[in-house]
């Protein structure tokens, strides 16, 4: 029994049992420009069939956008009891014994029990701390810090870094807390190190309340003036030591 002929538009027996080779119709297509003359509509799900495994003709334009969102790296986790934590403790649980090998029972108690009501003054404050910090990173977008203060900020970012921690107010509890959510959020090493220099020397609350009391109007203003570049310096050395670190770790 002969085969029809391809020109009459009806598939040939050859073609619909999956005889005709993939290679030979991938050439087909590259000569002609376009799907082989035998191949109907059909086709690929039939040889996929005959085959037994499946075949896709395309990607999903969702697949596709989902793996182009999702490339950005995972944020390593921080472990919850590090080494300082661990020097820290050692070094009180140290002074405590000497304390109690020294001083004696009682004296160790009232220590202890002083030291348990600063905790108990202190916690709420670093809570709220923890809270506004916490805030700041559900506030401001991270790719507006990431702009202004992160690692491609280059000089702007370390005024911009530096004039914030100027004018932020509040103390220690305030401060660590938004600048590790700053840090957090994208922002630079040097940055972040230029912002708590900024508010550590040329804070103007520390220079009202406590500074202007004590040493007068002139003091504040040249002590103020000969700080100022110090943040920058000191977020230009924070830059250079974690690139040289990052460099180093390559080199490993």
């Amino acid at each position: 029994m002969k085969n029809r002929p391809a020109a009459d538009g009806v598939l040939p027996s050859l073609s619909t049992v999956g005889v005709i080779s993939p290679k030979f119709s991938k050439t087909c297509e590259a000569v002609i420009g376009g799907p082989h003359p035998h191949r109907g509509k059909n086709y690929r799900r039939r040889m996929a069939g005959s085959m037994g495994t499946p075949q896709t003709s395309r990607l999903s334009s969702t697949n596709v956008r989902a793996a182009l969102t999702d490339s950005s790296p995972s944020r390593p986790r921080r472990r919850a009891f590090d080494w300082s934590t661990a020097i820290i403790a050692g070094v009180a649980f140290s002074a405590a014994a000497a304390v109690y090998w020294r001083d004696g029972r009682e004296h160790f108690l009232d220590i202890f029990g002083g030291d348990l009501t600063l905790f108990a003054e202190m916690l709420p404050k670093v809570l709220a701390g923890c809270l506004i910090g916490a805030f700041v990173t559900m506030i401001l977008p991270r790719e507006l810090v990431a702009r202004w203060v992160g690692h491609e900020s280059g000089l702007a970012g370390l005024l911009i870094a530096a004039f914030f921690g100027f004018l932020l107010p509040g103390g220690p509890i305030t401060i660590y807390p938004v600048a590790g959510a700053f840090l957090t959020m994208g922002a630079d090493a040097g940055a972040v190190c230029a912002f708590i220099v900024s508010w550590t020397l040329i804070g103007y609350t520390r220079a009202l309340v406590w500074e202007l009391p004590f040493f007068g109007p002139h003091f504040v203003i040249w002590r103020i003036v000969g700080a100022v570049p110090l943040p920058i310096i000191a977020g230009i050395l924070a830059r250079l030591v974690v690139r040289a670190g990052y460099v180093y770790e390559r080199s490993e």
